[in-house]
């Protein structure tokens, strides 16, 4: 059965990375989480002191760029989790307070072209599922399946909104949450630098009243028809 190369794009809280991670491991495909990526840049930056009130110091965070290294590894139960310098980091990236502020460290025009190189030297071979907001349009343009997922934005927020309250944020509210997710949405289409758009052939999946289910099997279904066709 031949390898191909398979880009999921869309908003943000869509449960991209899931159904990627799901897809991935049914193909026993590589899977490269680029938002992961980004929110660990995010992290660096905010350790560094180069995020303060919202504005980003570009010029520090550039420099700074060949001195950040992202990897990713397997957990025990089988979840690729981003690694930081050597520093597993996969539950501080997935904070609030990261998720203020990555949307604007990936509007950076030398961020992204920093981790487009990386990213497209992670997908060149085939045999690799790999989302974010630009992997369609740009990191890998000729992906054999492009798919670009939506859902309602109050849909989004309450599953953000659950997903944090599961891991024990108690403090933040829906509202927030919702706020973060419409914000983001606005500076990821608006963007100077790749804007998230749909790929003029993504597949268009709205998964607002999907279930986890119901959204797997359609992605697998959609890759066995890239891959037999």
């Amino acid at each position: 059965m031949k390898k191909i190369s398979i880009a999921i794009d869309g908003y943000s809280s869509t449960g991209k990375s899931t159904m990627a991670k799901v897809l991935a491991r049914r193909l026993g495909y590589g899977y490269i989480d680029t938002g992961a990526m980004y929110r660990a840049v995010t992290l660096y930056a905010l350790r560094h002191g180069f995020i303060n009130a919202g504005a980003i110091d570009e010029n520090a965070l550039l420099s700074a760029l060949d001195d950040i290294n992202i990897t990713f590894a397997a957990s025990q139960d089988g979840h690729n989790e981003a690694y930081l310098n050597g520093e597993n980091v996969e539950g501080l990236i997935r904070g609030m307070e990261v998720s203020d502020n990555v949307s604007a460290v990936a509007a950076v025009g030398g961020v992204r072209r920093h981790l487009v190189k990386l990213q497209q030297a992670m997908g060149h071979e085939g045999g690799v599922v790999m989302d974010g907001r630009d992997i369609g349009t740009v990191v890998l343009p000729h992906a054999e399946l492009k798919v670009f997922v939506t859902a309602s934005a109050e849909v989004r927020a309450q599953r953000r909104f659950d997903e944090l309250r599961d891991k024990g944020d108690t403090d933040v509210t829906f509202e927030q949450v919702l706020a973060n997710v419409t914000e983001r949405d606005r500076i990821d289409t608006t963007r100077a630098e790749s804007p998230l758009v749909r790929a003029d052939d993504a597949l268009l999946l709205d998964n607002s009243e999907m279930t986890r289910d119901e959204q797997n099997e359609w992605l697998l279904n959609a890759a066995m028809r890239a891959i037999n066709g």
